[in-house]
């Protein structure tokens, strides 16, 4: 019986084994295909093209533009050998400063670019509110003024309206 124990333990050990192997077998293959591989678009998408469009490296719109061609082929070339999109945009920084950026990065002075903007909108949206709530409440002040003084006109109208009335007499 002991021998019997031993093989049912040595068989369950055996496909246990080759339950493992065979998910190692079928992932490794996926594992291969979900690593993405980068476009050389979508790096050069984050890159300014520096002759003068003002445009990306991806949608300069000169056919044989002298920078990004070049700059397209040295990305591939990046691509080729492993490099990241992250590495690769750091090199061309590195080698033709912040200007290269397509977007400013959030570090440092340049967060005042991200964050400026957005404060500009609340603090112009708190000034337009402070001024229609002031025009308001002069409209109300100004709208119940004459209701009150309609009841008894001042003696300065009460002329106005005496030689009103002369004068469209006289025309008629």
């Amino acid at each position: 019986m002991a021998i019997e124990a031993k093989q049912r333990v040595l068989r369950l050990v055996l496909v246990a084994l080759s339950g493992i192997v065979l998910v190692l077998v079928a992932g490794v293959p996926l594992l291969v295909a979900e690593t993405p591989k980068i476009s050389v678009d979508e790096v050069a998408e984050g890159l300014t093209c520096q002759c003068g469009c003002g445009l990306t490296i991806a949608n300069c719109n000169h056919p044989n533009c002298s920078f990004s061609v070049p700059a397209k082929e040295e990305i591939e070339a990046m691509i080729n050998r492993g490099l990241g999109r992250e590495t690769i945009i750091a090199s061309f920084r590195a080698k033709y400063g912040e200007k290269i950026l397509s977007a400013p990065t959030t570090q440092g002075f340049n967060l005042l670019a991200w964050i400026t903007p957005f404060v500009m909108l609340l603090g112009g949206g708190g000034l337009i509110v402070l001024v229609l709530g002031r025009w308001r409440a002069s409209d109300t002040s100004q709208a119940a003024a004459p209701a009150v003084s309609s009841t008894a006109p001042s003696a300065a109208e009460e002329e106005l309206r005496r030689q009103l009335a002369r004068e469209l007499r006289d025309r008629t």
